[in-house]
């Protein structure tokens, strides 16, 4: 990845080839005239495109659910890269809770914490034995676009531990996150939604906490079940 900045008078542009940066699409040098950008690349056209289309679709009513996919998982650490996500479980939030997905995943290093690990009841020498995680990202993503290919959500009870996991595996492993780069966390929806940031939302669950994460996932699933249902929760399912 290449990384440089364009100055143009009063006007910083950050370009990164082939991707986005942190004020939005990325342009090149040529793209910087006077001081103003004149054009953009084909991603963020095709990204203005989607978002005209949304636009319109919420006009005339028409716009496609959300499909809200509650996302769990258990790691070896306290961070992708160093240490390893050992497995996670997925339920799509309906009536019914009947779509999951679970995945365990061979290590990425060397290092482990031993407290940690042992949260998700594997020893090292099991986890040693999981399947290469490429193959388990890749078969998580194809089970999202099967089962939810046009909007989805990524949810969880702690999304700053759990999204970055997921989304450093799908970028490291595939490319890519089908999640896009967004989360959101059901604690806050919770605590926002009852106005009172002292309310925690765990007596919603119906499912024991268990630390196997399809388990930790339907319960939180439950509990936004239990939002929308018993306190009015307004939301595209």
């Amino acid at each position: 990845m290449r990384f440089s900045w364009f100055a143009a008078r009063d006007l910083f542009v950050p370009y990164v080839s082939g991707g986005f940066g942190f004020f939005g699409p990325l342009v090149s040098a040529g793209d910087v005239i006077g001081h103003r950008v004149v054009k953009v690349g084909a991603a963020a056209q095709s990204r203005d495109a989607r978002d005209s289309v949304l636009a319109r679709q919420r006009l005339s009513g028409s716009t496609p659910p959300m499909t809200y996919v509650m996302v769990d998982i258990e790691a070896d650490g306290p961070i992708p890269g160093d240490y390893s996500m050992v497995c996670f479980g997925a339920v799509i939030v309906e009536p019914g809770l009947s779509r999951t997905f679970y995945a365990t995943l061979r290590p990425i290093s060397d290092a482990w914490v031993p407290e940690a690990l042992a949260v998700s009841g594997f020893s090292r020498e099991q986890t040693l034995a999981f399947p290469a995680p490429a193959e388990e990202m890749t078969r998580f993503r194809d089970w999202l676009n099967t089962e939810c290919p046009k909007r989805r959500l990524f949810i969880s009870d702690n999304n700053g531990f759990d999204w970055q996991f997921i989304n450093w595996y799908f970028h490291h492993f595939l490319g890519g996150n089908p999640f896009g780069f967004s989360s959101s966390n059901l604690g806050s929806l919770y605590k926002g939604l009852v106005k009172d940031t002292f309310k925690n939302f765990k007596h919603l669950r119906k499912t024991k906490h268990t630390h196997n994460p399809v388990d930790d996932a339907m319960g939180n699933a439950e509990a936004l079940l239990r939002m929308k249902q018993d306190l009015g929760l307004k939301m595209q399912t």
